[in-house]
């Protein structure tokens, strides 16, 4: 992994074959501060991209299929905090929402 944007922008390796397949980038949605004729606390988007939230979806849809083929203590220990890592992120979503 490569930090392209702190925070924001990464560039990650292919493993099979890396001089054939360029390596493929991550975008997190990016977003500022609004300008002063916006309400105060408004953001706005600088750059388009993923959230975590569909990342961690992602790997728990990987995890939940590589457990239905290779069950292993290990990918349902995996999964729970995936999932848990999901919950964490709604909560405070929901209450920055509050």
């Amino acid at each position: 992994m490569k930090i392209l944007t702190e925070g924001y922008k990464y560039e990650l390796e292919n493993h099979e074959h890396p001089i054939n397949v360029p390596n493929q980038t991550l975008q997190f949605i990016e977003k500022q501060p609004a300008p002063e004729m916006f309400p105060s606390g408004s953001l706005i988007t600088v750059n388009e991209g993923t959230t975590n939230e569909d990342i961690l979806a992602v790997l728990i849809d990987r995890m939940n299929y590589l457990q239905n083929k290779f069950s292993c203590r290990e990918n349902a220990i995996v999964l729970t905090h995936l999932e848990t890592a999901l919950l964490w992120l709604g909560k405070r979503t929901a209450d920055r929402k509050a």
